[in-house]
Formats: C-alpha cells, sequence, structure tokens
C-alpha cells in the first residue's frame, strides 16, 4: 500500500499536501516537515508526483489528478557524477506537465540513495543489475504515465525551453510520433552534437550534422529519419503499437531500431530546432572501448538483418568492404573514430573485436528471419519508399568512416 504526494505546494503562506490514495484526494495542512513524518504519520509508504500549481490547484477542487502529459525517463548506471546538471536543468523546464522516471541500473556509486535524497520529485525505479539503454528504458516506460516519452540521457544538460519547444509541435500532424532534439556538445555549445540520425547503406548510423560548428544551418523545422535516444520525445501511443526497445541490443543502434520500426510502420518523425539540450558526449561510457565498438558492429548488422530489403542485405558486404578500407586508413594517419579507437586499442585487436561481433550478430539470423515475418503485418513502407527514404537521409562512405 503507498500513496502519492504531490510535493510541495505553497499557496497563502501554508504549505499544502496534496495527498492521492488509489482514487481519492485529501488536502493536509500542517508541519510534517518530511517525507518520513509523512510516511510515519499516515502508517504507508509515500511516493513522490511532482505536478505544477494548476493541477495542483485543481486537484484542491476536489477534481480528479490528471496524468502528467510527458514522462522523462532517464537511464542511469554509476553516473551520480552526472545527475545534479541532468536533474537541475529539469526543475527549470518552462513546460512543467510532466513526471520524471529516473532507472537505476544496479548502481553501485550511491546513485539512488543521492537522487532520493535530493530529488525527491523523482519517481525512482531501481533495477538488480545493468539492464543496458534498452532495458532501463523499458522498465520506465513500463510504468510511465504520460501521452508522451521523453528520453533522456544521464550526460545531459537540458535547455529550460526543451520540453516546450518539443511539446508546441505535437499537435501539427498526428502521423509523427518521433521529435528529435538539438543536440549540441555540453564542453562546446558552438558544436553540433547531432540533430537527428543519418544512416549508411549496411544498417552504421551516424548523427546529424556532428562536430559542425552550428552557424544556424540547422535551425529549421524539418523531417528527419529518426531521433537519437539521447533526448528524443515519442508518442506513447506509436510506442503501444510498434513496441519499446530491442533489450537485445543492450546498448547503442537500439534508438535506430526503434526508429526504424516506427518509420515501418508508417510513423513520421520531425527536427525541433528550438528543443536544445547539451551532451557530454560518451561520459556514461568510454567513446572508444573495446565494449562500444563490439556493441556498435554487432547492432548494425541486427538493425541491417531486421529492416533492409534482402537484396541490400546481400549487398551489404561490399558497403562494408568499403567502409573498412577507408576506417583501415583513418586509423593509420589518426582520423575520425578509427584514428581515435587505434591511439588507444591495436589494429590487431580491432580486428579481433569485428569478428566476434559478426559472429555474435550472425548466429541470431534465424531468430532474426522469424521477426521479420512477424513485423510484416505492421509495415506500412513499402520497398521503393524505403528506398527513398535510405537515399534522403544516406552517408557517404567518407563521412561515416573518416568522421568522429
Amino acid at each position: 500500500m503507498s500513496v502519492t504526494l504531490v510535493f510541495p505546494v505553497e499557496a497563502d503562506n501554508q504549505l499544502i499536501l496534496v495527498i492521492k490514495y488509489q482514487k481519492y484526494l485529501f488536502v493536509s495542512t500542517g508541519e510534517l516537515a518530511t517525507m518520513q513524518d509523512l510516511g510515519r504519520a499516515i502508517d504507508c509508504p509515500v511516493r513522490i508526483a511532482y505536478y505544477w500549481k494548476p493541477d495542483v490547484l485543481a486537484a484542491m477542487r476536489g477534481d480528479t489528478l490528471p496524468d502528467p502529459t510527458v514522462s522523462v525517463i532517464i537511464v542511469n548506471w554509476n553516473g551520480k557524477h552526472l545527475l545534479t546538471d541532468c536533474l537541475e536543468s529539469l526543475r527549470t523546464q518552462t513546460f512543467r506537465d510532466f513526471e520524471i522516471i529516473l532507472v537505476d541500473n544496479g548502481s553501485s556509486d550511491g546513485s539512488a540513495e543521492f537522487v532520493r535524497m535530493q530529488y525527491p520529485e523523482v519517481r525512482l525505479i531501481i533495477l538488480q543489475e545493468n539492464r543496458g539503454f534498452a532495458g532501463g528504458n523499458n522498465a520506465g516506460i513500463k510504468v510511465s504515465l504520460g501521452q508522451y516519452v521523453a528520453l533522456l540521457n544521464n550526460d545531459t544538460k537540458a535547455d529550460p525551453d526543451w520540453l516546450s519547444s518539443l511539446i508546441k509541435t505535437t499537435a501539427s500532424d498526428k502521423h509523427v510520433g518521433m521529435w528529435a532534439s538539438k543536440i549540441l556538445s555540453y564542453y562546446s555549445p558552438s558544436v553540433i552534437d547531432n540533430t537527428g540520425l543519418l544512416l549508411y547503406w549496411d544498417g552504421l548510423a551516424r548523427g546529424r550534422g556532428r562536430l559542425e560548428v552550428d552557424g544556424g544551418q540547422f535551425d529549421q523545422q524539418r523531417e528527419v529519419l529518426f531521433p537519437s535516444g539521447c533526448a528524443g520525445l515519442y508518442r506513447k501511443s506509436m510506442l503501444d503499437e510498434i513496441g519499446s526497445f530491442d533489450e537485445d541490443f543492450f546498448a547503442y543502434a537500439d534508438d535506430v531500431d526503434l526508429g526504424f520500426r516506427g518509420r515501418l510502420a508508417g510513423w513520421g518523425c520531425a527536427y525541433v530546432p528550438g528543443a536544445v539540450v547539451y551532451h557530454k558526449y560518451s561520459s556514461s561510457s568510454s567513446a572508444y572501448s573495446p565494449m562500444k565498438a563490439f556493441l556498435v558492429e554487432r547492432n548494425r548488422i541486427w538493425v541491417l538483418l531486421k529492416y533492409y530489403p534482402i537484396e541490400l542485405v546481400l549487398l551489404s558486404p561490399y558497403f562494408t568492404f568499403k567502409r573498412l578500407v577507408l576506417s583501415l586508413y583513418g586509423a593509420l594517419t589518426g582520423r575520425g573514430a578509427s584514428g581515435k579507437f587505434a591511439a588507444q586499442n591495436s589494429l590487431i585487436k580491432a580486428g579481433l573485436i569485428l569478428l566476434k561481433a559478426w559472429c555474435a550478430a550472425l548466429k541470431d539470423i534465424p531468430g532474426i528471419m522469424m521477426w521479420r515475418r512477424e513485423f510484416r503485418s505492421k509495415k506500412r513502407m513499402g520497398r521503393q519508399s524505403f528506398y527513398r527514404l535510405h537515399r534522403r537521409f544516406s552517408l557517404s562512405t567518407a563521412e561515416i568512416a573518416l568522421k568522429e
């Protein structure tokens, strides 16, 4: 048994506690100083829900307390040192009709205790093991109450108008189910992290505009392929239709997988330049770690096998060969992600990681083929539409291989 406390609200210089127990609302005033005091007073655990004053005042008039419009989900694994910037930026949002769900992936650095004590408005979901980006977000989506789900990395800081800008665009087209933010570098705010995602012809993705200087070239609202999971908004009804993240991915390319599923099911995606987020790139994991390299390569093969037309799957070794040749050049000359990876790891190690990723991906072909047949009933996009969409948002071999 538990209650929900809408916390805190001041009216006429009095502290008002609006308590929701099951379907009933109670209004209390007094000097209960802490959550623990309230819990002892009513002899059951207290759960916090954060709503802005209009909702609270409606509750005080006896109306039903509404569900929030947006559920912001943050997945955390040993990122206590990152959470203050992220959560404080949500406290300053100009749009207030949202809940915050933080999913802790079995952290050992005291993250959960820190959030519980410093951010009582946050709904805290504690997992006993690290289920990755995909599993953590699924746990948050499962308990979310909003009409929209906003994913936000724990290593980000959101501009005060981030949610407001996203929500303003949601009513313009009911066929749009995903919205991409303008993500800038936290350490160099004039540099773009990404403004949505682009694709290479073997299933590998890269941020649109990544590492370009922000000169206003991405300041127009427009259609994009799909959002980065770093800071994307998703229509809950779309997720109900197509499903949430594929937890087999664990991390990396899981947002590509979800975006592809939405696109092939007929949903659109819009880029919202006013929805600005600052990102500490790969602060939650090493940018050029062997584990990341393995997951990126394995997962891009899964994306290829799950969504690409069979003829492109058969042609993909050609595109991959071209990419790897240029990546080798990058590794030898210190250019792009390959150059950075080679500076920390040997080329032999890189080759072994690729081989391991290919073996891990290909052993799941029977299951993926079965999944493709099952997903066919949800597809609304034909082969020609797929090619047109991919061409519009494709990357050249040089872009994917020689840039970070």
